[in-house]
């Protein structure tokens, strides 16, 4: 094969066939295949019978607050009321025709709250009360320490015995903290199995629309299956002796993370092998070359990713350290299939397993065959400048919509379908102050509650404040505001409400609940953030530079991930308010949908600018090298681009508010990085700097094959 039909010098044919017709090729590379399939089969055996059942280590969903949190501390300090740290389930009797509840009713509702307040920690609290002629309610505490499970079996348990044997149209209705914690567990009721099945259907489809082949794509899907098994064992191994708690949310993000960047990598592994078997007979030497050829990429794609997601690790809330290092196990263990397993698969079946476009030796390989990739990478050639401005102005518009982002989600706006908690909550507010069903906790020193409780009264948004229990150390009140839980305006109430009760000498007041959660949480997000985003760009930046021996390159392409992310920002929130309706952003959702986009969006820059590099020292010029690998890694940056987009869209499944928007924002980010940005963007400035690009290395200077010195002599078909 000459340097004219490859681009690349000539390389070795494999030896030919002894004489006495025993296959040229030794079998070692045949048995350490079958070796390394037998262990695998072998360890995924062990792991799956000795190991847990999947990667969650705890039943708490959600972001668990530091120590330090005030609402934390207040948490704490209840354990030693004699109730303990409880919050009420507050049951809304209501008419469903808005009709005032009558004598018989009314009388019902009085005997029903016997049955209820046997459910809860405190009978005698929960008595009917009747804030309107329309609304009765009934308040059952529950503890606030228990597991998600024993929770919901609470709430569950109170709603069947408030709605037992009612006639329309009298309706009940359970709502406040608890019952809006157990709405929340049950969206991720079988959530992990959920994904999984659409995650895997996902990957089938588009892997079997990408090779073309009924059995192709089986080798990619089964290996990445495997891995993402493998790594859930892992994770609910490893966990609990790194000291990290992994719920049901961060469970179902792993196996999204390992389907997206194992079937990356599998997309990258599959493309070079094929072209490796248009160069050589022997399938082993072809995986061998396409290995080599791969490796480096997805080490420093993966290392990337790893290293990222372990930067969650110096977040304060627990759920995203508990996300980072489940993601970095799982993006380990996908690397590890991908350049272990994967390889042995693909290589013993032969090359009937591309059938029916089987490649053949001596054909041109991707970069030379003149498809849509080299005509676009022709086109940007003729027009790098204009290409650049274009691609950043479109970059720029879509940003623009960033001007008008909101960033919080109150309580009842978290469900893209309206939860029983959330429903009995409006019932309530229609009569009642917005934050009735979920008070704050006010404690204090007993000897100042008195003073604490005034200074609470006079806090612009404060409805009411009720004395509570009290003990040696703290005194109790409830607080309740006249805003919805979550919304600006609670947030601004708590706000002052803290400042005025710390201005009472010797209080020690604290201000908890779980509305005061749901905003230590946001703090403690964008805290996280502001420590995690620097971090993240800088462990890109270095290993780019490690990558490509380059500063220039490295500083290019982190301004085109960031660009790309602010687009994506722009873009996801402009469908959230024209097509899905939502209010605002999820606190946590620029973070995490951050950490993915740049972590896993790098992938397509190394992919692209670790092949120009390769094609740079083996000949050509930065110019024609980087047309080269774009002709060769278009296709695959395609595929691997819209298959991750699918994947990260099929979060939607989940009635949740917040993984729809990670979704969709990663989805966009994804699908900009595949289309327009490495593809387009990133080879016009390639183009327009030249050998600059590599600064301060000179890879251009540095000509040398790669590969084995030229020899002659007829291929001998092996494999």
């Amino acid at each position: 094969m000459s340097r004219s039909q490859t681009g690349r010098p000539p390389r070795p044919a494999p030896a030919p066939a002894p004489a006495d017709g025993t296959p040229g090729r030794p079998k070692k590379p045949r048995r350490l295949a079958c070796l390394v399939l037998l262990l695998t089969v072998l360890g995924l055996g062990a792991a799956f019978g000795l190991g847990p059942s999947d990667a969650t280590t705890t039943e708490s969903t959600g972001t668990s607050l530091p120590a330090a949190a005030q609402s934390a501390r207040v948490a704490e300090a209840l354990t030693s009321f004699p109730d303990g740290a409880a919050a009420p389930a507050i049951v809304v009797y209501s008419n469903e025709d808005g009709s005032p509840l009558g004598e018989a009713e009314q009388r019902l509702i009085a005997e029903r709250s016997v049955a209820l307040g046997a459910l809860g920690l405190a009978p005698q609290a929960a008595r009917p009360q009747h804030p309107d002629p329309t609304v009765a309610t009934v308040a059952v505490l529950l503890p606030t320490g228990a597991g998600d499970s024993e929770n919901t079996t609470a709430v569950d348990r109170i709603r069947r015995t408030a709605s037992d044997g009612l006639t329309a149209p009298l309706q009940a209705q359970v709502t406040g903290g608890p019952a809006y914690r157990a709405d929340i567990t049950k969206v991720f009721e079988g959530a992990d199995t959920n994904l999984l099945l659409a995650t895997a259907s996902v990957v089938a489809v588009l892997l079997l629309i990408t090779y073309r082949s009924p059995v192709l794509w089986l080798v990619p899907l089964l290996v990445v299956g495997a891995g993402d098994r493998t790594a859930g064992i892992l994770v609910g191994v490893l966990a609990p002796h790194a000291g990290v708690q992994v719920d049901a949310s961060a469970a179902g993000i792993l196996s999204v993370l390992v389907f997206g960047a194992g079937t990356n990598y599998a997309l990258l592994l599959v493309s070079r092998y094929r072209d490796e078997l248009h160069l050589t007979e022997d399938r082993f030497t072809a995986m061998a070359r396409a290995w080599r050829g791969t490796a480096p990429a997805v080490l420093a794609s993966g290392t990337t990713v790893v290293l990222s997601l372990l930067t969650l690790l110096t977040a304060e809330l627990t759920g995203n350290r508990g996300l980072g290092f489940a993601g970095a196990v799982g993006i380990l263990t996908a690397m590890l299939f991908g350049l272990v397993v994967l390889p042995a698969a693909l290589v013993l079946p032969g090359r009937w397993l591309f059938w029916p476009l089987v490649p053949r030796t001596g054909e041109p390989v991707t970069a030379d065959r003149g498809g849509l990739w080299s005509r676009i990478g022709r086109y940007v050639a003729g027009r790098p400048a204009r290409v650049a401005v274009a691609g950043t102005a479109v970059l720029l518009a879509l940003a623009s919509g960033m001007l008008t982002l909101q960033t919080g989600l109150a309580q009842d706006e978290s469900f893209r379908k309206t939860p029983e908690a959330v429903l009995g909550a409006r019932t309530l507010a229609a009569v009642r102050p917005a934050g009735s069903a979920d008070p704050l906790t006010l404690l204090s020193t007993p000897a100042t509650r008195d003073q604490v409780a005034e200074a609470a009264r006079r806090v612009p948004g404060v409805a009411s404040v009720t004395a509570g229990p009290a003990t040696a150390r703290h005194a109790r009140a409830d607080v309740v505001l006249t805003a919805s839980p979550g919304t600006d305006a609670s947030d601004r109430a708590l706000e002052d409400l803290r400042d005025a009760v710390a201005a009472v000498p010797g209080a020690d007041a604290l201000v908890g609940g779980q509305t005061a959660e749901a905003y230590d949480t946001a703090q403690a997000n964008a805290r996280d953030t502001e420590v995690v985003v620097p971090l993240v760009l800088a462990i890109v930046f270095l290993v780019l530079t490690v990558l490509l021996r380059a500063l220039v390159a490295p500083l290019l392409l982190v301004a085109t991930v960031i660009t790309s992310y602010f687009a994506a920002l722009g873009a996801g929130w402009f469908l959230f308010r024209t097509v899905y309706d939502f209010p605002a952003l999820d606190t946590n959702v620029p973070l995490l949908s951050f950490l993915f986009l740049v972590a896993l969006g790098v992938d397509y820059n190394i992919f692209l600018i670790a092949r120009t590099r390769e094609d740079t020292l083996a000949g050509h010029d930065t110019r024609r090298a980087v047309l080269r690998a774009l002709a060769s890694t278009g296709g695959v940056i395609t595929s691997a681009g819209i298959l991750l987009a699918a994947v990260f869209a099929v979060l939607g499944v989940l009635p949740l508010i917040t993984l729809t928007q990670i979704g969709v924002i990663v989805g966009i980010g994804v699908l900009l990085d595949t289309l327009l940005v490495r593809t387009v963007l990133v080879p016009a400035l390639v183009l327009l700097t030249g050998r600059r690009f590599w600064w301060p290395g000179r890879p251009e200077t540095a000509r040398g094959d790669l590969n084995a010195p030229a020899h002659t002599g007829p291929p001998t078909r092996t494999g």
